[in-house]
């Protein structure tokens, strides 16, 4: 498969789990409106080094840094490293060393997104991890003042990972496995 088509393919995955998943369940009521607006920025690293990987990272957080008016937030889409979600994690550890590094804590945070995302303490088999399950590995850059006025706006930011359970738990996991398989990788 040509890099072009791997690249399309994976963000055009990317964009439809964000439709279909993130902003029709209603997992993140902020996400609609700069995806509506054109302000996501949707970024492939095909990198499997993590020197070159953080690189990339590095040049995403300053393009995020020069464009304010036009962008928003990135979308940073691992296609071909990071699969193991315990690597994904050490990565992750190391691109938030960047935002301290480059004194960009309180203007920019990471979060995180994984095909298999588990949160610590909960069982394997939790329909919880769905609501920051990928069909890549994501590295999502926010502002964090654009997070502050959506946050504002918001009538109760507090209750948003408890519905989105809840909404989960409902839908269960024959539902849910249904819905995520149409973003797995061909």
């Amino acid at each position: 498969m040509n890099e072009d088509h791997k690249e399309n393919q994976a963000i055009n995955a990317t964009i439809n789990w964000l439709k279909d998943v993130v902003i029709g369940l209603g997992l993140c009521p902020f996400a609609a409106r700069p995806l509506k607006e054109e302000k996501i920025r949707f970024i492939c690293c095909e990198e499997e080094h993590p020197k070159f990987i953080l690189q990339q990272l590095d040049y995403e957080l300053d393009y995020l840094e020069r464009h304010p008016k036009e962008i928003e937030t990135t979308v940073f889409i691992l296609t071909e490293a990071l699969v193991d979600f315990q690597e994904y994690l050490d990565m992750l550890m190391l691109a938030e060393q960047i935002l301290v590094q480059k004194k960009l804590e309180g203007i920019f945070q990471i979060a995180s997104f994984h095909p298999d995302y588990q949160f610590g303490g909960e069982a394997a088999d939790d329909v919880s991890h769905y609501t920051n399950r990928s069909p890549y590995p994501i590295f999502h850059l926010l502002r964090e003042d654009s997070l502050t006025v959506a946050i504002d706006s918001h009538p109760d930011t507090a209750q948003i990972p408890e519905r989105n359970i809840a909404l989960l738990q409902e839908m269960g996991i024959q539902k849910i496995k249904q819905l995520w398989s149409a973003f797995d990788r061909q």
